[in-house]
């Protein structure tokens, strides 16, 4: 039977100082959306110095969003007895949420986008497909930390997990389904989606974050479907598949209620987007 093999180390040390795969990931996938936006702002009219100036803000608080709401839906792991809450801030461990970094991320880039004269909605729509990309990217962390993973199966594709970060009651059940693998080529899908989208409609006003909310929500709730690992049930559903719907509904309500709209000035002062 054939597998994909897990990595046999996520750690590597230089001296004193541990390097963490999932810690290198994050790095990349936070310069590639940086950088994708750049591109989309410039390309827009707009400053590129600008772009700098609000990921200054927006990365910092959406790192701390996406932990927070990690730890918030997943609090027994950190808060019940006998653990140690200051691995609350282990952030290196693993255990961070995409939703909560674009809420996060929107808290830090709101004030920013004040200062600079830019409007919210422009920028999203900007960001969007860099956050993609950089959610394709970042997925592989789950992969080094041996984490996330789906049912068992025995597909040609299934991915190899160790004995000693299998769940318990499948102990000797060796290979499980790679969402990791399936959320970072949805994720690379999305981005090409929404890219081809903005040139193909006009997509402004905050549409093409919305087109990307929606795009990721309904891969997101499928791919959730799949996964094993212990989390908080709400009326039967976990709790990230109730997020993805919510998310999806609302993106779609956005879209259907602005469909009419006019279209927006880009940043530099030209129309459309």
């Amino acid at each position: 039977m054939t597998a994909i093999p897990s990595p046999t180390q996520a750690v590597w040390h230089l001296g004193p100082l541990p390097i963490r795969a999932y810690s290198l990931l994050m790095l990349l996938a936070v310069v590639v959306g940086i950088w994708v936006t750049r591109r989309r702002w410039v390309a827009r009219g707009g400053d590129p110095g600008v772009i700098g100036d609000i990921a200054t803000w927006a990365v910092p608080s959406g790192i701390v969003g996406a932990r927070l709401y990690h730890v918030a839906t997943d609090w027994q792991r950190y808060l019940g007895p006998g653990d140690d809450p200051l691995r609350v801030f282990a952030i290196w461990e693993g255990g961070i949420s995409i939703w909560g970094a674009v809420a996060g991320g929107a808290v830090g880039a709101w004030p920013a986008c004040r200062r600079s004269g830019v409007a919210l909605r422009d920028f999203a729509d900007a960001v969007a497909p860099g956050i993609a990309l950089g959610q394709a990217i970042a997925r592989w962390g789950n992969w080094f930390n041996q984490e996330l993973y789906g049912r068992p199966t025995t597909l040609p594709w299934a991915l190899e997990i160790d004995p000693a970060h299998r769940p318990p009651g499948l102990e000797s059940t060796a290979t499980y389904h790679p969402t990791f693998l399936y959320e970072s080529l949805w994720n690379l899908g999305v981005a090409g989606f929404v890219l081809w989208a903005g040139r193909r409609f006009r997509l402004d006003r905050g549409r093409t974050f919305a087109l990307y909310a929606a795009a990721y929500a309904a891969g997101r709730a499928w791919i959730e479907w799949l996964r094993i690992d212990s989390t908080h049930h709400v009326l039967g559903l976990r709790l990230n598949n109730w997020t993805a719907l919510l998310a999806f509904t609302a993106a779609v309500a956005y879209l259907a209620a602005t469909r009419r709209a006019a279209p927006a000035d880009r940043p530099g002062g030209g129309a459309g987007n």
